[in-house]
């Protein structure tokens, strides 16, 4: 490896790893201000990350991209319903991670992102027809003890967690189809859903329901840093990303849940009971063994059990 790719894969690191440990202390950032409902929190998020994102596009002249990503959406109407598509799942992710934060569900929350890898997988074999190997199979099956696990246990599905994977990877799903950069991408999600979360502030403004400008200035200004604080993460990932092979951003992406499973059990001293133990461990397993999946010992093994089941055909 030369100077010049030893630096960028270091840079590619630096930045994929960045963003993985600012989405893994964000429950810090949302349980600062959780006097404020999740709503009203979704809402400011949605409106301040779209006034970032405009005053990004002008200080880097990305105005350009704007429109030519304009004219692709009205040439293609089912490209702008995916945008639309993309932009309400978001909105839900980040409405109910927001909600399960500080309504003490964050080991659930975490869960949810532990579980999202293999849920995008599955959403790839669905709508792409992408062949999973023997033992990423026998992952998935792992994983739904683990899952099943914990709903027999308490009796009802953990909706929390399942919500998170599910929206993240149906989001992933659209991403892949739209392939707007993450800027136009984020630009354009945030703009759709803008006019909901400014009419939102408006009737709770009008009806003295609001918290903006109610309560003290620190809680008014992170309230307005909630842009900076999803947009910031996005954009080291998107830069990030492009650096490193797509293997170490699957290793990296374990880094944010992992650190909210511990702030949640160490910071906020949420219950970590013996099932919950016992369904992570399945969720690690499986996770660990999905990993090793394309490891050359696991293809060797793989190409062995084939031949074998060949020739008892």
């Amino acid at each position: 490896m030369n100077t010049s790719a030893g630096n960028t894969y270091k840079q590619g690191l630096i930045y994929t790893a960045g963003s993985y440990l600012l989405w893994g202390i964000l429950p810090l950032y949302w349980k600062m201000i959780e006097n404020v409902s999740a709503e009203e929190i979704l809402a400011h998020r949605i409106f301040w990350s779209f006034l970032f994102m405009l005053i990004l596009l002008s200080l880097n002249k990305e105005w350009k991209n704007i429109i030519v990503a304009s004219k692709r959406m009205i040439k293609q109407p089912l490209l702008f319903l995916s945008l639309v598509f993309s932009s309400l799942l978001i909105s839900i992710n980040w409405f109910v991670y927001i909600w399960s934060v500080n309504n003490e569900h964050m080991i659930e929350a975490s869960l949810g992102y532990y579980i999202n890898p293999l849920i995008s997988v599955l959403l790839g074999m669905i709508f792409f027809k992408e062949k999973l190997n023997f033992w990423q199979k026998m992952s998935f099956g792992v994983a739904a003890i683990g899952v099943m696990i914990m709903t027999i246990h308490y009796g009802e599905i953990p909706w929390v967690a399942l919500t998170l994977a599910l929206s993240f990877g149906l989001y992933g799903l659209t991403k892949k189809l739209t392939k707007f950069s993450s800027t136009i991408g984020l630009t354009f999600e945030t703009m759709v859903v803008t006019p909901i979360a400014v009419y939102y502030l408006w009737v709770i403004a009008s009806q003295g329901k609001s918290e903006f400008l109610a309560f003290d200035v620190s809680t008014n200004l992170l309230l307005v840093g909630a842009g900076v604080a999803t947009a910031l993460p996005l954009l080291l990932f998107a830069s990030g990303a492009q650096r490193i092979p797509l293997f170490m951003v699957g290793v990296l992406q374990y880094i944010a849940p992992t650190i909210t499973l511990v702030i949640g059990i160490v910071v906020y001293k949420e219950p970590f009971t013996t099932i919950e133990m016992v369904t992570f461990t399945f969720i690690w397993s499986a996770l660990i063994l999905f990993t090793l999946s394309n490891s050359k010992y696991f293809k060797k093994v793989e190409v062995k059990r084939s031949r074998k089941n060949t020739i008892g055909m």
